[in-house]
């Protein structure tokens, strides 16, 4: 393919734009296309979602950009080369993929998984081994505990991890990802998109994301593309356009009831207020940790474990129930959001806390701090209000609209009253 983009500062491959021109798929004894003359211009470094009702041609039409799925007619372009006269094995070892269920091979380990594409396309030992370690570190695996490993040996979002760590293992310019997330449970399909919006923000890739979850789509998406049968697109344009001007009943089908509250998915962790919380060591001294606790400057602090990530919840009550020891003390972390977590994940969390907080983490699950009710809810209401806000505006501009055709008409009616 064409020269690509590189990072800022000369670092690794970024995007390539992408173009579809007429793309269409005829199966044989199907009197209907599954995918009709579709046209779309992806930039380079750009998240795309394609969401639409199950069997509109989605994934067909995602295939058919590694040409996994040969196209019936119409030409792909990435970086303005034509990949259908090109060879789809080439092809496909310069576009990264991941599918559903992470795609894994069970008698390959860890690192030769990752490892597979470099090494077919030719890459040194050294410079394999180095990379695996790097794209383990990127998603956040230790590099340690998991290179050795089997699939059947990690959870399923581990699998995960390593099924986008094996797809960009070869540094491609473009990502595909077919429901990569769909298979995991919700909890762990948060923290997985996280991820991927915090790996985007580093590596600038462009990817084309497929997905049947609107919700999925605008926390992931810069644009989206509504698509009915056939692949026709509905509305192609950004999640704050498409929730606010939805461009049909068909659309708006899709964005469903609650449109503020899908906003939430829009605002991010990180531009909230992340507030500072009285932290102690799993390893401090048990006297430390009572002093703190009695010192009245906090009703509360948050325990961290050997590697700073969150685990206990010590309250000052708790000192009763001690007895010399915090084993049985306090209440373990159930969850966290990361600063790239949507203001959705986090109210969620919240919620089902009972006192009201989540704590926020960095991307090796270290504490950072922590988000509350009280700012997530400040947060909501600012929308509301900004969303209310547009509504009249919306309103005012019908009513201009209105009395300017009304003043039309009664101009006109005047001139033929006159003639």
């Amino acid at each position: 393919m064409a020269p690509v983009a590189t990072a800022p500062g000369g670092g690794d491959t970024t995007g390539a734009t992408i173009e579809l021109d007429n793309l269409t798929k005829r199966y044989p004894g199907n009197p209907s296309p599954a995918v009709e003359n579709v046209t779309m211009e992806v930039r380079a470094g750009e998240t795309i979602i394609l969401v639409g009702p199950s069997g509109c041609g989605k994934s067909t039409t995602l295939r058919m950009i590694n040409r996994l799925i040969e196209p019936t007619s119409g030409r792909i372009t990435i970086n303005g080369e034509d990949v259908t006269h090109i060879d789809p094995v080439k092809l496909r070892r310069q576009v990264g993929y991941a599918i559903q269920s992470s795609g894994l091979f069970p008698h390959m380990t860890v690192a030769q998984n990752i490892a597979q594409v470099p090494r077919m396309i030719g890459w040194s030992k050294k410079r394999i081994a180095s990379r695996v370690e790097e794209m383990l570190d990127l998603v956040g695996l230790d590099a340690g505990e998991f290179h050795g490993r089997y699939p059947r040996q990690l959870s399923g979002g581990q699998q995960q991890r390593v099924g986008v760590a094996r797809a960009l293992a070869a540094d491609p310019p473009v990502l595909l990802m077919d429901e990569p997330f769909g298979a995991v449970d919700p909890i762990t399909r948060d923290h997985l998109q996280d991820e991927l919006i915090r790996l985007q923000h580093e590596l600038h890739k462009t990817i084309v994301f497929v997905t049947h979850d609107f919700d999925e789509a605008i926390k992931l998406g810069d644009r989206i593309a509504v698509l009915r049968e056939r692949s026709h697109i509905a509305q192609f344009d950004t999640p704050e356009a498409i929730l606010t001007n939805p461009a049909d009943d068909f659309v708006s089908g899709f964005v469903g009831a609650g449109a503020a509250l899908k906003r939430l998915n829009l605002t991010r962790v990180r531009d909230v207020e992340v507030r500072t919380y009285p932290t102690v060591g799993v390893d401090d001294p048990l006297q430390d940790i009572f002093d703190q606790l009695r010192s009245g400057r906090t009703n509360e602090i948050l325990m961290l474990d050997k590697r700073r990530r969150p685990y206990k919840w010590l309250r000052r009550g708790d000192l009763m129930r001690a007895k010399g020891s915090l084993a049985r003390a306090g209440t373990l972390v159930h969850d966290t959001v990361t600063r790239d977590a949507t203001l959705r994940d986090a109210l969620e969390a919240v919620l089902t806390d009972n006192a009201g907080r989540v704590a926020v983490t960095g991307r090796r699950g270290e504490y950072t701090g922590v988000v509350d009710m009280e700012t997530l809810m400040n947060s909501v209401q600012e929308l509301l209000e900004a969303d209310r806000l547009e509504a009249l505006e919306h309103q005012h501009e019908l009513a201009e609209q209105r009395q300017h055709q009304r003043e039309l008409a009664q101009e006109g009616a005047s001139r033929e009253a006159g003639a």
